[in-house]
């Protein structure tokens, strides 16, 4: 072997060397990332996405007891912001499977989503049960495995609750806010889904519905059947969806206007016949119907014309030019006799014609 197949035999292990030491580093960065906030931004995919899960119960306003599995909304938000401002990431997955939890957390999660300009999709696999219903309607598109459930029941309270009517407001007023979330950002309406909510004949020890995947789809709750790879293949689709979109703006606007969209130059001036400045005294100016004509002389017309631009050089007005013309076809319009004595008309420029009578 020579030196030169021994020296492109090294570069080519020191290259292998470098990205299986960069693959490794992503690797660990990606493993972090899902032990410190359970979400992952896979970069080996058709497009830049990032994946999302809300899992257990959402934690809201109190801490949980250490042995629950919870979905921290503090670190969800700041999450959600940075996919919305980052350049490199183009949509958003989110995978769910969680019992619910606190309503306010879970509400503004879901508003985060549903008001993100990026595309969003939703598969509830497992269970989406409780303030799970509001997450997975948030994106775009939503999906749900066959073998999963949704409950749908009425707002809880845990503690001391006072026996009184403002209570009972209190509470129908948080439910009437996921009603029209839901109602807002699905395909069910929300008389349907009061009534799966106050459904009093299929849970035993409670008040509601369990909707399995199918059922889902068919109430209008959730899009689509769907697995996995269903839900990334339509996300892959609403970013090439949305980059045409954009690439057609783009080019509208570095297309040039078209002849017709130029807007005409507006007529200044006064009376016809006359250009007219603010601060300027009139000047006569023929336009392209007084030009003289055939046959005529500039002084049989009344005055002497520039005959390329039209521009009167004499002290009257275009009128007056019109004002002999009219005088002469009135008087030149009489009847008369040639010298054979044939009775003939004149025509208004003064040559004599042929008797048409």
């Amino acid at each position: 072997m020579s030196e030169q197949e021994k020296s492109l035999r090294q570069s080519q292990e020191d290259e292998q060397q470098d990205q299986d030491e960069e693959m490794a580093e992503k690797q660990n960065d990606q493993t972090q990332q899902i032990i410190e906030t359970g979400a992952v931004t896979p970069t080996g995919g058709k497009h830049v996405i990032h994946c999302l899960t809300i899992v257990g119960q959402v934690e809201g306003h109190y801490i949980l007891p250490p042995q629950n599995k919870t979905t921290k909304y503090e670190h969800v938000i700041p999450q959600l912001v940075a996919i919305q401002e980052s350049p490199d990431i183009k949509g958003l997955i989110m995978i769910l499977n969680t019992v619910g939890g606190d309503v306010e957390a879970g509400l503004a999660i879901a508003e985060l989503i549903s008001g993100m300009k990026k595309p969003t999709v939703s598969l509830v696999l497992g269970g989406g049960h409780s303030i799970g219903v509001p997450l997975a309607v948030s994106a775009r598109k939503s999906f749900i495995a066959p073998s999963a459930t949704m409950t749908i029941h009425p707002v809880r309270m845990n503690g001391v609750v006072l026996g009184i009517p403002q209570t009972l407001s209190y509470f129908d007023k948080m439910q009437e806010r996921i009603v029209r979330f839901v109602e807002q950002n699905s395909q069910i309406t929300s008389r349907e889904f009061r009534k799966l909510m106050m459904n009093t004949g299929e849970l035993v020890m409670d008040v509601g519905t369990v909707l399995d995947g199918q059922q889902a789809v068919e109430a209008g709750l959730i899009d689509r059947l769907g697995s996995l790879s269903d839900a990334i293949e339509c996300l892959y689709e609403m970013i090439e969806d949305e980059q045409r979109e954009k690439d057609k703006e783009q080019q509208d606007k570095e297309r040039p206007a078209s002849p017709r969209a130029i807007a005409r130059p507006r007529r200044r001036g006064g009376r016809r016949g006359y250009t007219h400045r603010r601060g300027a005294t009139r000047t006569p100016v023929a336009p392209a119907a007084m030009i003289r004509p055939r046959g005529y002389s500039s002084e049989e017309m009344g005055g002497a014309y520039n005959e390329r631009g039209g521009e009167h050089t004499g002290d009257f007005g275009p009128h007056t030019m019109y004002q002999r013309m009219r005088v002469a076809q009135s008087e030149q319009s009489a009847p008369a006799f040639n010298g054979g004595g044939e009775h003939c008309h004149v025509n208004p420029f003064g040559h004599p014609g042929p008797d048409v009578d």
